[in-house]
């Protein structure tokens, strides 16, 4: 199979159909600490899609709330900027792309995979004093390279699956034997055209291969939280295969068995009423 260059997929990324720009403005104010929160649950508003699904997650169990919020503004009162945010992404995202037609690729099964990795990023960073919500969005997106590939290039990322059935690899294998790159490089350029910060760019780049030495810690919990969540059997599919672990990223984290504990049963605890309200 003839590889495709760099520029081509490159150009691919570039013309990719835009997500909603209020969307885009949650993701771009991810960090900014002066972002205007009343500006923000506005313009979330006034996408009535955007704000049904907002609305839905927010009241589902994973939040607990003990009351029922019915507007974008009330949940941001009650939840938070960063959290509000974080749920407004997620919606967007899950929203964003089509189900395109690629034989072997199941939209749903990757969304489960998705959302099991963010909840294991969240309940990570919650243990190791990081961003959570930062986290649960990263965790969200760390495979949206895989997005574009399907919906860009859909018979030839069928090629690449049916390869992956016939010689039993992982899909990053899969991908670089069809694409010569894989979804965590073509994600890295979707996030960076986003104005993601480097450290966001840099941990969906390297997701499945933390290097040592440079602050990795970014990119250390979000390969630990995809090797969960794919242990946990998140997505239902029956082929689905757990990526090599680092051991130095799973060193560095220097997690203790109680906390692993911890993640598993909160994801599993978590992970149909976070399903339920995005891909509803």
């Amino acid at each position: 199979m003839t590889p495709l260059s760099t520029d081509e997929i490159a150009a691919s990324v570039r013309d990719l159909p835009a997500l909603p720009a209020v969307v885009m403005e949650l993701i771009q104010s991810i960090g900014d600490a002066n972002a205007n929160a009343e500006l923000l649950a506005t313009k979330i508003s006034h996408d009535q899609a955007l704000a049904a699904k907002t609305l839905r997650l927010a009241n589902s169990s994973f939040y607990g709330l003990s009351r029922r919020v019915t507007s974008i503004s009330e949940a941001t009162t009650i939840l938070g900027l960063r959290t509000l945010r974080s749920i407004a992404t997620a919606a967007g995202l899950v929203s964003g792309f089509s189900d395109a037609a690629c034989k072997g690729f199941h939209f749903d099964a990757f969304w489960r995979h998705a959302i099991g990795t963010a909840l294991c990023a969240r309940s990570l960073a919650q243990a190791l004093r990081l961003d959570e919500d930062a986290a649960f969005t990263l965790g969200l997106m760390h495979d949206i390279g895989r997005l574009v590939l399907v919906s860009c290039y859909p018979q030839r990322y069928a090629a690449a699956l049916a390869y992956r059935g016939e010689v039993d690899c992982v899909v990053s294998d899969a991908e670089r034997f069809a694409f010569d790159t894989d979804h965590a490089s073509v994600g890295a350029m979707v996030v960076e055209r986003w104005h993601f910060a480097p450290s966001v760019v840099a941990a969906i780049a390297r997701h499945h291969a933390p290097q040592a030495g440079a602050e990795e810690r970014l990119v250390d919990l979000l390969h630990v939280a995809d090797n969960m969540a794919h242990a946990l059997d998140l997505s239902h599919l029956a082929d689905d295969m757990v990526p090599p672990l680092s051991m130095a990223a799973w060193s560095r984290l220097a997690l203790t068995e109680s906390v692993c504990v911890q993640v598993f049963r909160a994801t599993e605890s978590q992970h149909d009423a976070v399903c339920q309200a995005l891909l509803t």
